[in-house]
């Protein structure tokens, strides 16, 4: 599936100014976030232009993800102008649309979703906080862990159980008594995770059942991130060919010896068949609603649209497949690159890294596996 001539030119700037920040400074600097959002303003193409977003779609969220996977750049595109965004939105709360959203669009403001607990499940029956109304409000308990760039958000949101069972959706000043945040130590350094504590935090609760909102959100960045590891094995397999063609042994170069030719013939179709995976989903879901805007995911029932054939089920195929099309291509390249592909000087083990880490992000792959084998048996 090509790219449109708007899609090809939002993913040259992006390419484009990624690669200057990467000769100007670092590939660990958080900078290159601030242009994106200023030049190309890539916090707000999923918001719809109501509250100050571009109103494109989930198609060209993945292209800029393919290539911030591409460099492994640092940014809260995902957590905040993704996950939490898409949450704000199918919340049906317009207020708190029209309170947040435009913040975020511009990249002024930093969202973060709290959500799941230490097992990492992401599951919507299974949020790390509790809520209990008093006569001045909602206070809030509990510890929720992988929070993306919960350290430093500007917003927090928290998803939390209620007294009658449902799920609800909370804002939560990050600064007020009664939050404590602490950055979390991982694997993938290139990557803002934090744990957040909240013991008798006030909130403000967005919407009504959030059981929709949240697993539209998690399909949402589930999608995303999948564009995300696309883009990383695209780039760890052109390093790879690049070595291969350099790297000179019994008088030729290695990428002449029939096996490797094999090996790296094989990780291509595998690249290739997740990109064609990934564009083919992101254009379904926006096709079904999922773009900007999309209402109807703020009355959809979270079990319901975890097992039914439809977004949830096409988020969960690219979560699994990208996932493993990025730790194949990541291992193989530490393999391909011999000696050196173990060393902390050359960059193949931030590949890896990534890919470990994207594979648990939003669900391990068994998680999403089992959401397909129900979808297949109930229907």
């Amino acid at each position: 599936m090509d790219l449109t001539v708007e899609q090809r030119d939002l993913r040259d700037a992006v390419r484009g100014l990624i690669a200057k920040a990467l000769v100007a400074k670092t590939g660990t600097d958080r900078s290159p976030w601030r242009r994106l959002c200023d030049e190309i303003g890539v916090a707000g193409l999923a918001i719809p232009e109501r509250y100050g977003g571009a109103g494109a779609g989930l198609a060209e969220i993945c292209v800029v993800m393919e290539e911030l996977g591409a460099n492994l750049t640092p940014s809260p595109l995902l957590g905040s102008a993704v996950l939490a965004a898409a949450a704000i939105l199918a919340s049906g709360d317009a207020a708190a649309c029209e309170r947040l959203l435009p913040a975020i669009a511009d990249g002024s403001a930093i969202a973060s979703l709290a959500w799941t607990n230490s097992a990492g499940h992401w599951d919507t029956a299974e949020v790390a906080y509790g809520a209990r109304e008093t006569g001045s409000g909602w206070e809030l308990d509990g510890e929720a862990h992988y929070v993306l760039d919960g350290a430093a958000a500007d917003v927090l949101l928290i998803a939390a159980s209620v007294p009658d069972g449902s799920t609800g959706l909370f804002e939560v000043d990050p600064r007020a008594g009664g939050v404590a945040r602490a950055a979390a130590g991982t694997m993938d350094a290139s990557r803002d995770l934090a744990v957040v504590r909240l013991t008798g935090a006030r909130g403000r609760r967005i919407g009504g059942d959030a059981a929709g909102a949240l697993a539209f959100a998690r399909d949402q960045a589930c999608i995303a991130l999948s564009a995300e590891q696309v883009g990383a094995a695209k780039r760890a397999l052109e390093l790879t060919v690049g070595h291969l063609l350099t790297r000179v042994q019994f008088g030729q170069p290695i990428g002449g010896f029939q096996a490797l030719q094999h090996r790296a013939a094989d990780l291509y179709i595998l690249v290739e068949s997740a990109r064609s995976l990934i564009r083919a989903v992101a254009s379904a879901a926006d096709e079904a609603g999922g773009a900007a805007g999309g209402t109807t995911a703020g009355t959809t029932d979270g079990a319901a649209n975890l097992t039914a054939p439809g977004p949830g089920t096409r988020a969960a195929a690219a979560k699994v497949y990208c996932s493993e099309a990025l730790t194949q291509t990541a291992s193989e390249m530490i393999q391909l690159h011999g000696a050196i592909g173990v060393t902390w000087e050359h960059q193949a083990h931030r590949y890896l890294k990534r890919a470990h880490g994207a594979r648990y992000l939003f669900g391990s792959p068994s998680r999403h596996l089992a959401t397909i084998a129900a979808s297949l048996i109930d229907g």
